[in-house]
C-alpha cells in the first residue's frame, strides 16, 4: 500500500497515523511533512500564486457552511490537502470543468489525478477505401 490511510475500528479516518480533524488544525508545514516525496517537497519550495490563490479560495469555501458551488481550477498539479475535504471542485480535462467531490482518501494525491484528460478509443469498423487486410473482422 503506497498510501498509508485506513479507516479504524470505528470507521475513523486516518493518514499516516493521523485522524482528519488532526489534519485539519495542522500547519501548512506539519501537514506537508506527512505527504509523499514530490508533493512535500513542491510545498516546501513554494506554492505558485496561483496556487496560493486556490489554497485561500479553498479555505473561504471551507469556511461557509453551505458551499455548494464548485471552485473552477485549471490547476491539475495541486495536492489535495485536509482543507479541501468535502469540497467541490470543477477540475479542467483540456476541454471541459468535470467535478471533483473530494474525499478523505485523495489526501497526497493530486486534483489532475481524479480528472481523466484522455477517453478511451473504441474503433468501428473501417470504413470505405480501406485496404483488404484492414477490412478483416474476425468472427469471435
Amino acid at each position: 500500500m503506497s498510501q498509508e490511510y485506513r479507516t479504524g475500528r470505528e470507521g475513523e479516518f486516518t493518514y499516516r497515523g493521523h485522524t482528519l480533524d488532526e489534519l485539519q488544525e495542522m500547519e501548512l508545514e506539519d501537514v506537508a511533512e506527512l505527504l509523499p516525496a514530490r508533493k512535500r517537497r513542491s510545498i516546501e519550495r513554494g506554492l505558485s500564486v496561483e496556487q496560493e490563490k486556490l489554497l485561500e479560495e479553498a479555505r473561504e469555501k471551507g469556511e461557509e457552511e453551505t458551499a455548494n458551488a464548485p471552485i473552477r481550477t485549471h490547476l491539475r498539479d495541486m495536492p489535495v490537502l485536509p482543507e479541501f475535504v468535502g469540497l467541490t471542485f470543477s477540475v479542467y480535462n483540456g476541454q471541459s470543468f468535470e467535478r471533483v467531490r473530494v474525499e478523505p482518501e485523495m489526501i497526497g494525491h493530486y486534483l489532475g489525478e481524479f480528472q481523466l484528460t484522455r477517453t478511451s478509443v473504441e474503433h468501428g469498423q473501417a470504413g470505405i477505401g480501406a485496404t483488404r487486410s484492414s477490412k478483416f473482422v474476425p468472427l469471435k
